[in-house]
């Protein structure tokens, strides 16, 4: 069965361009595609990019870096799906307008895409290619607050979205700051690859206290500074959480009566010891669910379920999906027999790659 065609996005580097800004897209767009990869093999979906000048050109041999980046991701004869302009690095407003004037076969592929049904991305003052296009009149989109009034006299029909980082409006996609490059990238996955793969990439770009806490397996102390009895009560449960519940030796480890220890809960918290326990535990089930291949029932003994039944019974209650509901919609991995590493390479060196990539500059 053939590989299926790429989802092409065209990124425009011009002279004035900040093509760092690009470069950090590529990878975001890289771990989308290792993640799909993880999930789905040699059948999934992908996302291919070209670097190109104003008018759809490839870029000349001698831009290094770049031409190494895009023959990776090449599309070959693709048309493009989708465009992302990074931002010019021009201080004054008057240079970017004329830098947009002059350039106008960019804004003619602008207007090309967007009459075709594909997507235009932009970040930050790039914003005025696509307002110069003429098609995306009455379009809301995230602008820095220093653009705001200068676009808002150049094209009264935008409607800029304060306080917003990135805007998704139709066919275009708008990123104020570099910082909201992230959000551009899993909206473009989702119109790519699916819910499932921008779901996927969501997890691994954004911090998530509780997947940190769990995936660690709560082996560090609540800090002294909180050292109360509900600190020291969940220090101990976030230390213990696949022991059976003892509601006498917890008591003991918070230095309280097993009665106050419940009144402490009830009265801070609004439920029990034994429900705090199985909140955690269930933290630890979706970490394992999500990023391991072992069996529900595995899954169950490593968060403190002999019996897997009442297992799945307390994790739809929590998280309103059975365990392999949850692993089918969540999991960065697929089921061995549903994907095939590269040639030459291993599962664990991907999961390796994954984890560099999240931790890359620009990705997080």
């Amino acid at each position: 069965m053939p590989a299926p065609k790429p989802f092409v996005i065209d990124i425009a580097v011009l002279p004035d361009s900040a093509p760092g800004h690009a470069l950090a897209l590529v990878e975001l767009l890289r771990t989308a595609n290792l993640l799909a990869r993880l999930r789905l093999g040699a059948r999934a979906p992908r996302m291919a990019w070209r670097f190109v000048q104003a008018g759809g050109q490839p870029l000349p041999a001698e831009t290094g870096l770049l031409r190494g980046l895009a023959a990776e991701g090449d599309g070959g004869d693709t048309p493009a799906s989708a465009l992302f302009i990074p931002p010019l690095h021009l201080a004054e407003i008057p240079s970017i307008r004329e830098t947009v004037r002059a350039q106008r076969a960019l804004g003619q592929r602008v207007a090309h895409l967007v009459d075709t049904g594909g997507l235009v991305c932009t970040l930050g003052n790039a914003a005025w290619f696509a307002a110069f296009s003429g098609r995306l009149d009455h379009h809301r989109l995230a602008l820095a607050w220093y653009y705001v009034a200068a676009i808002a006299r150049d094209a009264p029909g935008l409607r800029p979205v304060a306080g917003q980082g990135f805007c998704e409006d139709g066919a275009w996609l708008s990123a104020a700051y570099p910082g909201d490059l992230g959000p551009l990238a899993i909206a473009l996955t989702r119109r790519a690859l699916g819910a499932d793969a921008a779901q996927a990439l969501a997890v691994v770009l954004q911090p998530d206290r509780e997947r940190e806490s769990a995936a660690a397996q709560a082996s560090h102390a609540i800090p002294n500074t909180r050292d109360s009895t509900l600190a020291r009560a969940i220090a101990w449960m976030e230390q213990h959480v696949e022991q059976p519940y003892d509601l006498a030796a917890l008591a003991t480890a918070a230095a309280v009566s097993p009665r106050t220890l419940l009144r402490h809960f009830r009265q801070e918290l609004g439920h029990s010891p034994l429900d705090h326990l199985h909140a955690l535990r269930c933290a630890r089930a979706r970490v394992l669910l999500e990023i391991t291949l072992e069996s529900v029932p595995t899954v169950a003994v490593a968060c403190g379920y002999a019996d897997p039944a009442a297992f799945r019974r307390i994790f739809v209650r929590h998280t309103g999906l059975t365990p392999s509901a949850y692993r089918e919609r969540h999991a960065l991995r697929a089921p061995r027999r549903r994907w095939r590493v590269d040639t030459g390479a291993s599962a664990d060196a991907a999961l390796a790659a994954l984890r560099l990539a999240a931790k890359r500059p620009g990705t997080a």
